[in-house]
């Protein structure tokens, strides 16, 4: 098939070109990372809002805690929007999980306070992160198989802005996180001003819902859905695959980690390092720009020199050097310090992510790829993603080293060179 263009075999309608097909896969991911973003960013003011208590850190704790048990659901929503990729189609997953995510983002923008409605306030944020959780199980998985289906020889190029676009998101809720800290005061924002990001979020949902309901679905995926094969891939993976899924949770597991640290950055930066609110914010926005310029090129590369190539080395250095990035915010409290350390962490990150996608689609053939891919992946960024944020907090009010959350990071890099290891030693991924 041609990279140049993809075809709708049904369709004699003009055909889509890889910008398009990206844009489709990437609208839902995009959206997803940038309500994850802007409720880590605002993690501080949701606390005093929805999650009062006498002691701060308790209420920072209880919004983390919520944050982080609404990824409890993704796995379940991988389960059934995954199996739904590959039973019916790429196409109608993703346009489901989109409405899902849209749905949760409007609830958190109208949701009444705990001042106003009392304990109704907080259980209403938890439903919203839930229904956005369960939404966002499906997507990954299902939108890279629909653009390395559609791309098959530019695999890592096309995977890859599935991260791009993620820091994309994350420069956006920078950015408006940053302009909000600098020009309100925290008074302004903890009253109404939290708002505004969320109700920005919930405006990209209806367009990416007109995008994907435009694209044709992957000849691959067709193909099966019209075959006579069973299509259960459920059991499938429960059955042959469960090694597959575990691989597919260790790849992941050290991007995963930084990148939700990196995401918790501006609530270390105000709580820990006694920064100005706005210091956090800036420096994630020098975070993304590398994300999003890196990322692409690293893909880019993979598809020349292969995957794990790449991956491996940028996990070694993670490991080497994370605990002296630590260090150094530590010692060296000032916004400087937070802009050199991000751009590091982007820098290993990005080189890292930018093969991982397509390195995952490899793992899975095409009949249970979504499924499988979906399943690992949640499973990955529940464990590694969606609790290291109250992990770090965790582990500083546990040791009262502020270096701490460099462990978390450190632990997840061991995992991911094991798996990244057994993948090429085992199953010849290169």
């Amino acid at each position: 098939m041609s990279t140049k263009a993809t075809y709708d075999s049904t369709s004699t309608k003009k055909p889509l070109s890889p910008s398009k097909i990206i844009a489709a896969a990437c609208v839902g991911n995009a959206l997803e990372w940038y309500d994850i973003a802007i409720y880590g960013y605002f993690a501080v003011y949701i606390a005093r809002v929805f999650f009062p208590s006498e002691d701060p850190a308790f209420s920072l704790v209880l919004a983390l805690g919520t944050f982080a048990v609404s990824f409890l659901i993704r796995p379940l929503g991988a389960l059934l929007l995954g199996s739904y990729a590959d039973r019916k189609g790429r196409k109608p997953a993703l346009t489901l999980s989109l409405g899902l995510m849209v749905v949760g983002s409007l609830l958190i923008c109208i949701m009444p306070t705990y001042a106003v409605i009392g304990v109704a306030a907080p259980i209403g944020i938890l439903v919203a992160r839930l229904i956005q959780g369960f939404a966002a199980g499906g997507e990954f998985g299902t939108a890279t198989a629909m653009m390395v289906e559609h791309l098959p020889g530019r695999r890592g190029f096309a995977a890859s802005w599935q991260f791009a676009s993620q820091a994309m998101a994350g420069l956006m809720a920078a950015g408006i996180g940053t302009l909000l800290t600098t020009t309100l005061s925290s008074e302004q924002i903890e009253s109404w001003a939290f708002r505004i990001p969320f109700v920005f979020g919930l405006l990209v949902g209806p367009v990416g819902i007109y995008i994907r309901k435009h694209v044709p679905e992957t000849a691959e995926a067709e193909a099966h859905i019209k075959s006579d094969q069973p299509k259960t891939p459920v059991r499938t993976i429960l059955r042959g695959q469960k090694l597959l899924v575990l691989l597919t949770v260790g790849l992941l597991a050290v991007t995963t980690c930084l990148n939700y640290m990196i995401t918790y950055i501006p609530t270390y930066a105000i709580k820990t390092l006694h920064l100005p609110d706005s210091s956090g914010f800036m420096a994630t926005i020098v975070a993304g720009l590398v994300l999003l310029v890196v990322t692409p090129f690293a893909g880019h590369f993979s598809d020349k020199l292969g995957q794990l190539r790449i991956m491996i080395p940028a996990a070694g250095l993670i490991l080497l050097l994370i605990y002296p990035m630590f260090a150094l915010m530590v010692s060296v409290p000032a916004l400087g310090t937070l802009l050199l350390v991000l751009f590091f962490m982007a820098l290993l990150k990005a080189t890292y992510y930018g093969p991982m996608g397509a390195a995952m689609a490899a793992i899975f053939p095409a009949e249970t790829r979504a499924t499988g891919m979906a399943v690992g992946y949640n499973i990955g960024v529940t464990i590694f993603g969606g609790f290291t944020p109250l992990i770090a907090t965790l582990l500083i009010n546990a040791t009262g080293n502020d270096m701490a959350p460099s462990f978390w990071v450190l632990f997840a890099a061991i995992v991911s060179i094991v798996s990244m290891v057994v993948l090429w030693k085992k199953l010849g991924k290169r």
